[in-house]
Formats: C-alpha cells, sequence, structure tokens
C-alpha cells in the first residue's frame, strides 16, 4: 500500500492520481489540481474541445472535465504518463482508423504525454460526438 505524503490516503498504486481534498467543481479548479508539467497540456486540450464545441457547458462530471449539451459529449482527465479523452464507444469505433498509434479502450483514447497532442483530431472527435448525440 501507498500512502499519499500530503493527505494520508492509502492506496493500491505507487503515487495514485488522487485529489488530497474534495473533488474539483470547475474545470480550472482541476487543471490546477494536476502536476505543473502537465497544466499547459490540459489547458491545450479543453481550449480545443471550447472552440469545437462553443455551445457545450463545462463541468465536472465523474470527477472530471466535461462538456455537456443534454448529454454529456466528452471528457478529459490528466493520469500519471498520459491525458484520457473519453468521446464514448461510438467515436471509438467511428474514429478507430486514426487512432492506431494510440492506446484505446471502448470509450478512451490514451494520449501519453511524450507525444504531441492530435489536437485538431480531437476537435473533430468532439464535433462528431456532438453532432452524432444531438
Amino acid at each position: 500500500m501507498w500512502q499519499c505524503p500530503k493527505c494520508g490516503r492509502e492506496f493500491k498504486n505507487q503515487d495514485q492520481n488522487h485529489f488530497c481534498s474534495e473533488a474539483p467543481t470547475t474545470i480550472d479548479a482541476y487543471i490546477e489540481a494536476q502536476a505543473e508539467e502537465v497544466q499547459p497540456l490540459l489547458h491545450q486540450v479543453r481550449n480545443t474541445i471550447r472552440t469545437a464545441l462553443p455551445e457545450a457547458e463545462e463541468r465536472i462530471s465523474w470527477k472530471m472535465p466535461t462538456y455537456w449539451k443534454r448529454h454529456n459529449i466528452i471528457h478529459f482527465a490528466a493520469f500519471k504518463k498520459h491525458i484520457g479523452v473519453y468521446p464514448g464507444e461510438n467515436a471509438m469505433v467511428h474514429f478507430a482508423g486514426r487512432l492506431t498509434e494510440y492506446k484505446t479502450s471502448k470509450g478512451a483514447i490514451q494520449l501519453p504525454y511524450d507525444k504531441p497532442l492530435p489536437l485538431d483530431l480531437i476537435a473533430e472527435i468532439a464535433k462528431w460526438s456532438y453532432e452524432w448525440l444531438s
């Protein structure tokens, strides 16, 4: 077991990503709670999605930055080695051919910190997800 030196909580995994206090209630607070070197990348993802979905509401859902309009459209989150983008299963199927260089799962894309962020692709996925849900 690993114990966080800041809050004292115990976790199975060493250096488990977590919030030492209450989970953030805004995207600004979420980004500020992340490692300093990751914050600029999170701002890039946020600005990309915000530009792609100007009518969507920003909120925290599932403890992640989320874009919402009548439904959750897309989420993103910071992890130890990557940023996760969560557009849902249908988007993953639709964009599968363009995601082959990334680790993916049923509804998620892992964007490692050591590769450039595919911001144009993120914007395209966000727009497609919004249109699919509308």
